[in-house]
């Protein structure tokens, strides 16, 4: 049986070998410090599998956060000296494979599908070839492998340490924004379970109008926008909204359709994402990646389009879901 664990071990791995290629690269006058931060997150993902079987404590995890949180903000990371093909290079390769070169991309989704669908129902004397529960994550873990020797074969790439070079340039040019969505996942739990959701609720029921059903759709599709500018995703905002307004209002009050107001509400919170220097892996990373004069240009380039998904979205939910 193919274990999840087994996927977040080789992950770890792939950040503890960029992290030492990090370290090696004179080119970078930060390279201990940004070695030190993805190297504490390819441990994390090595050692959390321990803690989450309750054989090892978690106290560890969280000093390294801290120490990861040090790092980038005082600003000890930074980005080395890229070994990759030059501009002209990549035109010839491109203008050479023209759209082959998304079969990489589309071989992901595409295996994730079948071990989500397919391989989950196949067992190998008496057991379940992918762990039972975590077929879709192995998916996307088989997936990105066979991706990757996908990608080998197009670029008739013989050098295993080709890519890693790669991924690791990639690395430090999106620097510690690559981990702020799950941080901020992490953030709108803690929320959660220390009643924020329940205080914003006791608030919100206290100024709505009373059986005014519109107003109460407005705030909740409103305040869905509103906490993912603030904490910069949805899934984030979504157990504090939903538990504020959402589910005893909406749903419970107003007998709403469960699945199409918590849906559209995820769609409203979406609509925030597009908006917000927050959502880093959206909005600030690619404007980096692209160097882009305008850090801030693809959310001037997606505000118009956020707020006219959100009315549309308020207005779906008001006449369709209850």
């Amino acid at each position: 049986m193919i274990k999840a664990e087994w996927f977040y071990w080789l992950v770890g791995l792939s950040f503890l070998v960029m992290a030492g290629q990090m370290v090696a690269d004179r080119g970078n006058p930060k390279r201990f410090g940004t070695g030190a931060f993805w190297g504490l997150v390819g441990a994390g993902f090595i050692y959390s599998s321990w803690v989450v079987t309750k054989r090892a404590p978690a106290e560890p995890l969280g000093v390294a956060v801290l120490v990861m949180a040090a790092l980038a903000g005082f600003g000890c990371t930074g980005r080395g000296t890229p070994r990759t093909t030059t501009p002209k290079e990549r035109a010839a390769s491109a203008a050479r494979l023209g759209n082959k070169l998304f079969l990489p991309a589309l071989t992901i989704p595409a295996v994730a599908m079948a071990c989500a669908i397919g391989v989950k129902h196949l067992s190998f004397g008496g057991q379940p070839v992918l762990q039972k529960g975590s077929e879709t994550i192995l998916g996307l873990g088989i997936g990105a492998v066979v991706a990757l020797v996908v990608g080998m074969v197009l670029l008739r790439e013989k050098r295993l340490s080709v890519p890693v070079e790669s991924g690791r340039t990639m690395l430090e040019a999106m620097g510690w924004a690559m981990l702020l969505p799950q941080m901020l996942a992490t953030l709108g739990t803690i929320f959660q379970v220390s009643g924020v959701g329940g205080q914003v609720g006791k608030l919100a029921t206290a100024v709505l109008p009373e059986d005014s059903l519109y107003v109460a759709v407005a705030v909740y599709c409103v305040g869905m926008f509103a906490f993912t500018l603030i904490m910069g995703n949805a899934f984030a905002a979504f157990p504090v909204m939903t538990a504020a307004v959402g589910w005893p209002v909406l749903v419970g009050h107003f007998h709403g359709n469960p699945a199409a107001v918590l849906a559209l509400g995820m769609l409203c919170g979406f609509c925030g994402t597009l908006v917000t220097p927050m959502a880093a892996n959206f909005n600030i990373v690619p404007a980096a990646l692209l160097e882009l004069k305008d850090q801030y240009g693809p959310i001037k380039a997606q505000l118009p389009t956020a707020g006219v998904l959100l009315g549309c979205n308020i207005v779906i939910m008001a006449l369709f879901a209850f």
